[in-house]
């Protein structure tokens, strides 16, 4: 594959390298069949030399971004080419089963031996020579013995043959068979293991009996003295094989041809590690952590495992090999990790992490991690899926509470002790920055209310000792907790309302970094908007209670003064609250008259704030019902106004809450106001209210989250000019722009309940006009002289004359635009239709309305006939039936009581069969007040219900003895 790609130089060098190996597998062979052993060896030597001398010509740019394989080979290459092989004359007697080779170099007794690992990598199938066992030990032999009865081979993993020459024979123990690591000298002048020959002396039962066990000379003593130089020597020993497995290892990582070797090299690297804490200092020096953390993300789960296990190990005993493998490892894959599947992937993964987040330098970066406290604060609490996952992740997250940015992570996905308990137990700064903190983090519904107990009374207390840093923090936090309307009531137990009430009326402190009524403002306004019930809230100790006139002359006082625009907006918040409550909603009315607050309102709309201007008009439209007329004469007297309320959106899609509450203050405002309504008309607003219904109307569907709310206004606008049909100027308004078929139109063609109630109470309004404006045609005296030349003309004018329908309701030309006339509007329909709804206020405006065609003033006996005709008593019976508020019954048993008067006998025989009207009029005579009692006894009269004297209900004169005007 090389050869394919490579450059005629490199392809050259590989070429060398396959024959040179080939020439060497021949010379193993050879030495594997007995057969002039010395002679293949010394051919060896120089086939390992030639080849290092190859792979130290292969040129740099070969291996591209390979780093690691470039050290790997450059390094093999040198120790190849000083390769000495030595070979010690062996008696036949003594040869082993296969030859045992050892192979030395001259500088380094236990370098990679190159040979074999070419060898190892590129025959699989060839035999080991004198293999090294990586779990053994050294024998007396030579050999590496098995002490974990491993039996893994693997024929891909570099190999190092270990030939012992005879001056190391004092390395032995002679009772164990094995290298020592304490060697003692003895009496006799023997080396031993230090616990071997303890154990030896423990056989015998009396002191005088001891012998040397190698020479049987008896010891007069049983003492022992270190040997010094032999256990310094040994020491180097192991020292110069481990410096050669770990060059082994990390040539074979480089290589990582195979999952095996890598595997091995892993674990290889792990018994080292295991050995002395040196050795892991030698292998982070050698640089191979970078090396080892690349196969994290190897293919193979062993061979992760292995990985993580061996970074375990050389991130123990101190910080500094904690920072090389954060440094070394990519942080995201071991949190990945921690969803393996694979438990013991996961488990390592974990122990690692628990490893490096011992390092308060490295907490902030496993922290910082994406996703990686949520994942540990999930496994933490899985403790029934994986008990020992949840107890390291739970020991990880102690850990990282090292850092406080890694507290505000926890708190961010759902772990909120740490702050608490931070913010309860820490020192002031550390108070100060969790209260900070707890202010900025979205909580969760299911912790609201342990964060609420929990913290409130260590932030009341910050805020009433702490300085100005600490009390702008307690602020902060408390807002964030009093925004969740069901804490309100933790908050005013745990005596928070007496605290902002001191705050905002009491304190007198202004040098501060920061003004702290503006929050504790806020704060008040939260809980107010929680719903509580306000004469439950206390404020001090003199007996006041958020519904005292305390409370409401105080913030009233307070907004007047106030040139702060988030102190206003919270003020008014509080004092819509306090409207709920219709005695406290007197005493707010009063205070504005008393103290002409009403002015300071009223030049809030003109607010360059925007929240705080909507603020302002929504408590405006509340007490428009009680100083409406007090509030048109300060509008109109304020400087650009009303006709900035109205203003025309860009698209009907993005209509903004301010121009929704703008419009629906000036419909709010007394209808009767005839100030208002000219400057309106004087403006020419009228207009523009016009051509923005039309526009939504035309647009259908209204995604604006205001939309219905602004149309509702504008409406109301139109409804306003109805009461003040007297002046001309209105009633020309009305005529030009029909407002008589707009408002029937509206009535279908809405789903809102508020445009359907506007626009019944409009036509009742234009309705009550028709009588007086409907007047019969003038008709002119003919001329007869005239007439008697023009014979045909006079035909024509009478002809003319006599096609001018009159109305029959109103008994005069009528028409729906000039005289707004429901019948020619087509409007009884349409009326009738609404006094099905759901919504009382409609149905009592829409039979408002119908009313007027009962009047006294207009012919009822043809107005019964015709809403006979369009069903409407069945209608006005259904109403009944469905409701049962007691100025719709008024009204509901007047228009019955008209249909039965002049509807003649089927009219009553219809009537009489409603079950449920019977019961409704008995109930009302019993418990109605005195006019709808009344009203109830005429129609049971009517239906025979009732004893009278006269049984003649036919008659005209009875019937009209029996109306009773309301």
């Amino acid at each position: 594959m090389e050869l394919q790609n490579s450059s005629t130089d490199a392809a050259n060098i590989f070429q060398s390298l396959s024959k040179t190996i080939d020439l060497a597998k021949e010379l193993v062979s050879r030495c594997q069949k007995r057969a002039e052993v010395r002679s293949a060896i010394e051919q060896l030597e120089g086939v390992i030399k030639h080849i290092g001398e190859d792979l130290g010509s292969i040129p740099p740019s070969t291996y591209g971004n390979q780093e690691s394989l470039e050290i790997a080979v450059t390094s093999l290459s040198k120790e190849m080419k000083s390769v000495h092989i030595k070979v010690t004359q062996i008696s036949q007697t003594q040869l082993p089963e296969k030859n045992e080779l050892e192979p030395q170099t001259e500088t380094d007794l236990y370098s990679i031996s190159s040979e074999d690992y070419i060898e190892s990598v590129q025959s699989s199938g060839i035999a080991r020579l004198n293999q090294v066992e990586q779990f053994g030990s050294i024998n007396r032999k030579g050999k590496w013995s098995q002490r974990h009865g491993s039996s893994r081979s693997s024929t891909n993993f570099p190999q190092v043959t270990q030939y012992m020459e005879p001056q190391y024979e004092t390395f032995f123990c002679p009772l164990t068979k094995s290298i020592m690591d304490d060697p003692v000298t003895i009496e006799s002048g023997v080396t031993y293991e230090r616990k071997a020959i303890t154990e030896w002396y423990e056989k015998f039962e009396s002191p005088v009996d001891a012998v040397c066990p190698q020479t049987g000379q008896k010891l007069e003593k049983r003492a022992s003295s270190t040997n010094t130089a032999l256990k310094a020597t040994i020491e180097e020993w192991k020292e110069r094989n481990e410096m050669a497995r770990i060059k082994v290892d990390r040539a074979a990582l480089s290589q990582a041809s195979s999952e095996s070797m890598v595997f091995e090299a892993l674990k290889d690297l792990q018994i080292i590690c295991h050995k002395k804490h040196n050795n892991k200092l030698l292998i982070r020096s050698m640089d191979m952590l970078p090396l080892i953390g690349k196969f994290l993300e190897y293919k193979d789960r062993n061979v992760r495992c292995a990985t993580l296990e061996l970074l375990l190990l050389l991130a123990e005993d101190d910080d500094e090999g904690k920072e090389m493998v954060a440094m070394s490892v990519n942080m995201p894959i071991i949190i990945r990790m921690l969803s393996n599947n694979h438990q013991p992937v996961k488990h390592t993964s974990l122990l690692l992490l628990l490893e490096l987040s011992r390092s308060q330098s490295l907490c902030e970066k496993i922290g910082s991690v994406t996703g990686g406290i949520l994942i540990l604060i999930a496994m933490k609490y899985r403790e029934t899926s994986d008990a020992f996952a949840s107890d390291k992740a739970d020991e990880i997250l102690r850990n990282l509470e090292g850092s406080p940015d890694n507290i505000k992570r926890m708190a961010d996905n759902g772990l909120m002790e740490p702050l608490l308990n931070h913010l309860i137990e820490g020192s002031e700064e550390i108070k100060m920055e969790m209260a900070s903190y707890l202010g900025e983090i979205s909580l969760g519904d299911d912790s609201q209310i342990q964060v609420a107990e929990r913290a409130s009374p260590s932030l009341i207390k910050m805020v009433q000792d702490g300085n100005s840093l600490t009390t702008k923090a307690a602020f902060k936090a408390l807002k964030k907790i009093s925004s969740h309307y069901p804490n309100s009531k933790v908050l005013v137990e745990a005596g928070m309302v007496e605290v902002m009430t001191e705050e905002l009326f009491t304190r007198k402190i202004y040098n501060e970094q920061m003004n702290s009524k503006k929050e504790a403002a806020a704060i008040l306004a939260n809980v107010l908007e929680s719903g509580l019930d306000l004469e439950s809230i206390q404020v001090n100790l003199r007996g006041h209670t958020i519904a005292s006139d305390y409370i409401v002359y105080n913030i009233i006082y307070l907004l007047k003064k106030s040139t702060l625009d988030e102190l206003n907006i919270n003020l008014i918040r509080a004092l819509l609250c306090l409207t709920k409550s219709q005695e406290v909603s007197a005493t707010i009315v009063s205070v504005v008259k008393e103290t002409e607050a009403s002015y300071n309102l009223m030049e809030l709309i003109n607010n360059a704030n925007e929240e705080l201007e909507v603020s302002a008009v929504k408590l405006l439209i509340k007490l428009s019902p009680y100083i409406g007329h007090t509030l048109v004469e300060r509008l109109c007297k304020t400087r650009g106004q009303p006709e900035s309320l109205i203003q025309s959106p860009t698209e009907t899609t993005r209509i903004t809450e301010k121009q929704a509450v703008s419009t629906n203050f000036l419909a709010n405002l007394p209808h009767k106001s005839l100030t208002l309504n000219l400057a309106l008309l004087n403006k020419n607003l009228v207009p523009a209210v016009l051509e923005i219904i039309i526009q939504m109307q035309r647009s259908g569907v209204r995604t604006s989250r205001y939309a219905n709310y602004y149309f509702e206004g504008l409406v109301g606008i139109l409804v306003r000019f109805t009461a003040t049909l007297y002046d001309h100027q209105v009633l020309l308004l009305a005529r030009n722009n029909n407002f008589t078929s707009l408002f029937t139109e509206l009535l279908t063609k809405t789903s809102s309940d508020e445009v359907q109630m506007l626009s019944a109470i409009g036509l009742e309004n234009l309705s009550t006009q028709s009588i007086s404006l409907s007047k019969p045609p003038k008709v002119k005296k003919p001329n007869y002289i005239k007439w008697s030349f023009l014979p045909k003309c006079g035909s024509s004018v009478s002809s003319k004359h006599k096609s001018t329908p009159l109305c029959p309701v109103h008994r005069g030309a009528c028409s729906s635009q000039d005289t707004f006339c429901l019948l020619d509007a087509n409007a009884v329909e349409r009326l009738s239709a609404c006094l099905d709804h759901e919504n009382v206020e409609v149905v009592r405006a829409a039979l408002s309305a119908i009313c007027t065609l009962l009047d006294n003033n207009v012919d009822v006996e043809k107005s019964v006939n015709i809403l006979n005709g369009l069903n409407t008593i069945q209608f006005v019976l259904n109403a009944v039936r469905e409701h049962k508020h007691k100025d719709l019954l008024q009204k509901s048993f007047w228009v019955i009581e008209r249909f039965l008067m002049q509807g003649g006998e089927r009219t009553v025989s219809d009537i009489s069969q409603d079950g449920s009207l019977h019961a409704a009029l008995v109930s009302a005579f019993h418990h109605g007040d005195g006019s709808t009692r009344q009203m109830a006894e005429n129609i049971l009269g009517y239906l025979n219900k009732m004893p009278n004297s006269s049984t003649n209900y036919a008659t005209g004169s009875t019937r009209q003895m029996a109306v009773i005007m309301l």
